[in-house]
């Protein structure tokens, strides 16, 4: 086989159907996957897939390859990715999601759990090298059933979640397959639900389902103003994702939701470590200590969050992507359904949830901000930048290599870091004020373009 290298991301492949992602990719992924599977003793493998329009072939195509690799297939149909790590968590301990999460229509890709772990990095490139060498081992005895999940899945959650008052919200899944799920199980919580978008169409007639782009949020806003419903939830396209918008418009992201979430859970773990990756604010690390928590900044990815969060028997991630990793009462895995649950639980114990909401402390920020490089040219960037950070910033900026290059001033901070999944160059900027933003700004800039002199920063395109 000869799969196109490219489509191996740092967390999950993921490439454009038919071009660089086809049957033929699909069906040697389950091949080598079912391999590595067995390797491991693992002898049964659930097959998930969203809501785009290529999923059945390459879903089938998966399958057909998992079961000539000998393995036993949960065919789960169509679901979000966190109902996929569901099963993964109780059912068995592997699976694949077939999803382009937020990506464009014409992608897809596979998400995949590996004997109750979120497999990235090398063990990917392993997959492709068994793909390639076609090295799998075929063997007789591989099977399909398929199972209903919701059911076992829904009554998780509601026997875990407790709403002090039911509540009047608006749901927009913008056609993604949390459309399918995510409406009935509020409903099963008590909440009046006024939904937006639920059908579930992989061609994405009204929006984009990326609820960490203010532009997808427009609908939900005016729906919410229309109406006399307390809170706006929004999910990207695998469902994995949650945006939260208030009453009054405002977008609560999710370094900010952390916030409110960390509150809660330290009550019931106090002293937990929380983790968080370095595009979060400032001012979670000294929310998650005021509350009685151990803040840890950790790099982006939320394969390498949740293995983190094992490592340090973590309680709670989270990550300004809008991934949120509860462990206390869960399974350590994103959801979106579960964090909204979680959510209104909170919110239901106050009269006002915006005011809750919109209390959180916040700051000046930029949106995440881009600079388009060439293959390879990233990670050389930020080694560059690292190495040139201590002579260009003095006390009392504190610098972090740990994922890039993140500097942290008494009023705010700057990060540039390489993306693990595009040829771009991640850039975020806080301040306290107007004024420190800009200085901030122009200071990281101005190290930037040492480096690369031609950078031309936009926004980040998804």
């Amino acid at each position: 086989m000869q799969p196109t290298p490219s489509i191996f991301k740092a967390y999950d492949i993921r490439g454009i159907v038919p071009s660089t992602l086809n049957e033929d990719v699909a069906r040697g992924l389950g091949r080598a996957f079912g391999t590595a599977a067995r390797a491991e003793g693992q002898t049964t493998v659930a097959v998930g897939r969203d809501g785009r329009l290529s999923g059945p072939a390459l879903s089938a195509a998966l399958i057909q390859g998992l079961v000539d690799a000998g393995i036993e297939v949960i065919d789960v149909g169509m679901v979000t990715t966190p109902l996929l790590y569901f099963v993964a968590s109780t059912l068995c301990q592997s699976g694949i999601q077939v999803t382009g999460s937020h990506n464009p229509k014409d992608y897809n890709g596979f998400k995949m759990v590996l004997g109750g772990r979120a497999i990235y990095g090398d063990e990917i490139q392993g997959l492709r090298r068994t793909m390639e060498q076609e090295s799998w081992q075929l063997r007789p005895g591989g099977s399909v059933r398929d199972a209903d999940v919701l059911p076992a899945y829904t009554q998780r959650i509601v026997g875990d979640v407790k709403l002090a008052r039911p509540m009047k919200i608006v749901v927009d899944s913008g056609n993604g397959i949390a459309g399918a799920s995510a409406p009935g199980i509020f409903r099963a919580l008590g909440c009046e639900v006024v939904e937006l978008f639920s059908e579930v169409d992989g061609s994405f007639p009204h929006h984009h389902p990326d609820p960490s782009k203010p532009e997808n949020l427009r609908d939900l806003i005016a729906a919410l103003q229309a109406s006399d419903a307390e809170l706006g939830l929004a999910f990207d396209g695998d469902g994995d994702r949650l945006g939260i918008v208030t009453k009054d418009g405002q977008n609560i992201y999710p370094d900010r939701q952390m916030m409110l979430f960390a509150q809660d859970v330290l009550t019931r773990v106090p002293g937990g470590t929380i983790l968080f990756d370095v595009k979060c604010s400032q001012r979670l690390a000294p929310a998650i200590a005021q509350a009685g928590g151990v803040p840890l900044m950790y790099k982006t990815g939320h394969s390498l969050i949740k293995a983190r969060m094992k490592e340090v028997d973590s309680p709670l991630g989270g990550e300004m992507s809008g991934h949120i990793f509860f462990k206390e009462r869960w399974f350590g895995f994103d959801d979106g359904t579960y964090a909204g649950c979680r959510l209104l639980e909170i919110l239901s114990r106050h009269a006002d949830p915006g005011a809750v909401l919109n209390a959180l402390p916040t700051s000046h920020s930029t949106p995440e901000l881009n600079v388009a490089c060439a293959e390879g040219e990233p990670h050389r960037l930020t080694a560059e930048l690292q190495a040139l950070a201590a002579d260009a910033f003095q006390a009392p900026a504190a610098i972090s290599a740990i994922d890039g290059l993140r500097v942290d001033w008494p009023d705010g901070f700057g990060l540039i870091r390489a993306s693990n999944t595009t040829p771009v160059l991640v850039l975020r900027f806080e301040g306290h004020t107007p004024e420190a933003l800009a200085r901030i700004q122009s200071a990281m800039l101005a190290l930037l373009r040492r480096v690369k002199p031609d950078a031309q920063v936009g926004a980040a395109a998804h």
